[in-house]
């Protein structure tokens, strides 16, 4: 085995260790709420997903601090959020909702992160839909006190291919990701090639140079605890940009 697939795989087992811990520990974090005509998020978002209801994320989509976020490479993962330890804005019984990190809330130095600059480094955050704030706290509230805890993502459906780009790159977007929900490597192969690694270019829109019009292109997708998934010819010949494809699902 050569130094970088032993490096590599030594940065997989340990992304694997610190993600199994994730879930089992609920840490301490804070929410507040964006206002939207239903009660939604809808908006394109940090994630590259456009529309969220076209995703099936709708409502429980939240955007994430700065470190929480981690530069896009969360976009996809499944968050368990409940109310703590504030008797008047907290429902009864702390209630948890499951919420998908689907943008980035940005920081505001301008303000205290005590007051208005919640997203401000270090602090971890999740700014939510009206809607699912509503499920764990009063809406009165302008912010709350959460507990927070990595779990697995259940999704209904293969992983989506999304294939945008022009004439100079190719690029696609994963999502409807389960399990692990986020992306930590993809691979594309066309019927003339090998397979290529691709390069995230924001969020999970994930991108490659070489030319692929023309092919059928199979994806391999590896998640972070190193789950990988490989999907052959999702995508037909004569596929174009703006279509989506539907491959294998994480089980």
């Amino acid at each position: 085995m050569g130094t970088l697939q032993a490096a590599f795989l030594c940065f997989i087992l340990l992304r694997t260790w610190v993600f199994a811990a994730d879930y089992e520990v609920w840490k301490t974090a804070s929410a507040t709420y964006t206002k939207e005509k239903d009660g939604s998020i809808i908006t394109e978002g940090a994630c590259g997903y456009g529309d969220l209801h076209m995703f099936t994320y709708g409502k429980y989509s939240a955007g994430l601090s700065s470190i929480l976020f981690n530069k896009g490479s969360t976009c996809g993962a499944c968050y368990e959020l409940r109310c703590v330890d504030h008797i008047l804005w907290c429902l009864q019984g702390s209630p948890s909702i499951i919420l998908t990190a689907t943008d980035f809330c940005p920081p505001n130095y301008g303000l205290s992160s005590e007051y208005g600059g919640w997203c401000n480094f270090p602090k971890q955050h999740f700014e939510m839909s009206e809607a699912a704030f509503g499920e764990i706290a009063e809406k009165k509230a302008d912010i709350v006190p959460v507990q927070y805890r990595r779990v697995k993502c259940e999704r209904s459906g293969g992983l989506r291919f999304t294939m945008s780009g022009s004439s100079h790159f190719y690029e696609v977007l994963i999502s409807n990701v389960g399990l692990d929900g986020e992306v930590l490597a993809v691979k594309v192969k066309g019927s003339k090639t090998g397979w290529i690694p691709m390069t995230r270019n924001w969020g999970q829109n994930w991108q490659s140079n070489v030319y692929l019009k023309g092919q059928p292109l199979s994806f391999e997708v590896t998640t972070s605890s190193g789950r990988t998934l490989t999907s052959y010819n999702v995508a037909p010949a004569g596929w174009l940009f703006g279509q989506t494809f539907e491959g294998k699902q994480f089980k």
